[in-house]
């Protein structure tokens, strides 16, 4: 089982803690590609224009200048520093035992700065947009595409992908390989509704389940249905799982609320 997050908007700055060690961060073969942009990040973070081009609200200034001390800043666990409503339903930090073997051996994040994390993984806190297209590299969804074809190329058994829309670009499972996107839906008026903020908080309230129960960690699309409908109906009114609609791409874990 592979569960891939993307990071959150919000995080919280470590207050103590050693700088980022690159060397330390799990998928080592990811250092060189890490180093080069963490330096283009910091450089950009310089610049006047610093906000057009790591794609961030002008309005975060103190984030924007905090990049430049990325080197030195304090670092901690990514699942402390990750802290928006999905983490916070995914209680990464708060894990421990089975649950947290689990978590480091199969939740992985997705971030524009580091390519992927583990939980684990020491970062500073930092602003920098997948969507962001930095001087000499470009696209950074592009940037990391190559490179995560052959740090996730392993037989995860099934795919769960809770990221965004933005982030699928930078890595896409091997054909044949189940791979399934997580939809979250409320009933309204008789008929599905996507939501957004309960959304997030519902992925990773499955995050949660997924990690916490008992039992080996499901390796196929009908234990993954399996593992979700046990959220009815506490969490979930319903789980289906819907096919594709086109010959490529992710299937469709959808989620109806309770």
């Amino acid at each position: 089982m592979l569960i891939l997050l993307p990071p959150s908007e919000g995080k919280t700055g470590p207050r103590r803690g050693s700088p980022v060690d690159l060397t330390a961060l799990s998928h080592p073969e990811l250092t060189d590609r890490r180093e080069r942009l963490l330096e283009l990040v910091i450089d950009a973070s310089a610049r006047p224009d610093a906000a057009r081009v790591l794609d961030v609200p002008p309005t975060l200034t103190a984030e924007i200048a905090h990049n430049t001390t990325l080197r030195t800043a304090h670092a901690a666990p990514a699942s402390k520093v990750y802290t928006g409503v999905l983490y916070a339903a995914a209680g990464l930090d708060g894990l421990t035992g089975t649950a947290r073997r689990r978590a480091n051996s199969s939740v992985r994040i997705v971030s524009g700065l580091w390519g992927v994390l583990a939980p684990t993984d020491r970062i500073p806190a930092y602003r920098t947009s997948i969507c962001a297209k930095l001087p000499g590299v470009g696209e950074l969804t592009q940037y990391w595409a190559p490179a995560l074809r052959e740090s996730l190329g392993r037989d995860w058994g099934v795919v769960i992908d809770a990221r965004s829309s933005s982030y699928l670009p930078t890595w896409r499972p091997p054909s044949g390989l189940p791979w399934f996107t997580v939809r979250v839906v409320q009933i309204r008026d008789g008929k599905p509704s996507v939501v957004s903020h309960f959304a997030k908080h519902t992925r990773g309230v499955l995050t949660h389940h997924l990690l916490t129960r008992p039992g080996a960690p499901p390796r196929t699309p009908a234990q993954v249905l399996a593992a979700a409908q046990e959220l009815i109906p506490t969490v979930l009114r319903e789980a289906s799982l819907l096919p594709r609609t086109g010959r490529t791409g992710p299937d469709t874990l959808e989620l109806v609320l309770a």
